[in-house]
């Protein structure tokens, strides 16, 4: 059995309009991922390990959040209490074709001072028995500076023990308002010198690097050490560099009409590919059924989806 330790944050979610009917769950990018991960799994070999790194308080919503993540299959040994503090709220906004806007109330959540936490190094010991370790750039931005510096240090050092770092950018623009883009720019880079597997969209590293197309991102990350490079293009499927072939390649994907939410679009596939990925290493095979979860999610409100609704996206794996 594989282990993948994944390292984020999860917080209140309310959807819906202001001042009206909202829905309230939880949501977060790396906790989507372990949830869509943890459903994924095709019964080929035995089911991975599915352990997620956060701090949550020691309120009756934390305990309920944590107790559902385990309903779903989650190990929740990695999830510290930290009793002086709650997670982060956020509120989702969507527009008449789907696409959302984010508010956010965060900046005293417990999973922003993980690396702070009395237990965190038990944490870091546990991660050394990892067969993969997942972070994405929301959970790097939360940190505090010095902390987010010790957390890249720590990707390394297990990364340096034979653990294969996974990175998912998911750049956030209201995340990084306090820092220099060219803060922004050295955090990224010492990432990516820190990664094995890059799941990245294209759009995110536009936004931060300028670059002009998908071949130029994967250019860019692969002269950093970055052994594979997954571009996200939404309805264009992904564009994907893996040394298996002398240059990139293309996994198309089916094209949605009733785009309903795009909220989890990329967690979702990042879940769905892991789960394959884990299984053999086949990075086509493991876009194709990322691709797949994605297109099923995106057509339905909310974070998380019914489990009905991943079953019937995985009658389209291979």
């Amino acid at each position: 059995m594989k282990t993948i330790s994944i390292i984020g944050e999860c917080m209140i979610e309310l959807n819906g309009k202001p001042f009206s009917h909202m829905q309230q769950t939880f949501g977060g990018d790396t906790l989507n991922a372990a949830i869509y991960l943890c459903r994924s799994h095709q019964g080929l070999r035995p089911a991975p390990k599915v352990q997620y790194v956060t701090a949550l308080g020691s309120d009756p919503l934390s305990k309920e959040m944590k107790a559902r993540w385990e309903q779903e299959g989650i190990d929740t040994n990695l999830v510290l209490t930290d009793n002086n503090r709650s997670p982060g709220l956020y509120l989702i906004q969507l527009d008449d074709k789907g696409e959302r806007t984010f508010l956010y109330w965060r900046e005293q959540s417990a999973a922003k001072y993980l690396l702070q936490h009395q237990d965190f190094s038990y944490v870091r010991q546990s991660l050394k028995l990892a067969d993969m370790v997942m972070i994405s750039g929301i959970s790097l931005a939360i940190l505090p500076t010095q902390d987010r510096q010790q957390m890249i240090q720590l990707l390394n050092e297990l990364r340096a023990s034979g653990t294969e770092v996974v990175f998912d950018s998911n750049y956030r623009p209201s995340l990084w308002s306090s820092e220099k883009h060219s803060t922004v720019k050295s955090v990224y880079q010492s990432m990516y010198q820190a990664t094995d597997l890059a799941l990245v969209t294209f759009d995110d590293e536009q936004l931060i690097w300028g670059d002009q197309t998908p071949l130029d991102t994967i250019t860019r990350i692969q002269s950093l050490g970055v052994k594979t490079v997954v571009i996200k293009l939404g309805p264009k499927g992904c564009l994907v560099s893996d040394h298996s072939t002398f240059e990139p390649y293309h996994v198309e994907t089916t094209l949605i009409e009733n785009v309903v939410d795009t909220t989890s679009a990329g967690d979702s596939f990042n879940g769905g590919f892991l789960a394959t990925y884990l299984e053999d290493g086949d990075v086509r095979r493991a876009c194709h059924n990322g691709n797949q979860l994605a297109g099923e999610v995106i057509q339905h409100k909310g974070a998380i989806i019914s489990k009905s609704h991943t079953n019937t996206a995985k009658q389209n794996f291979r």
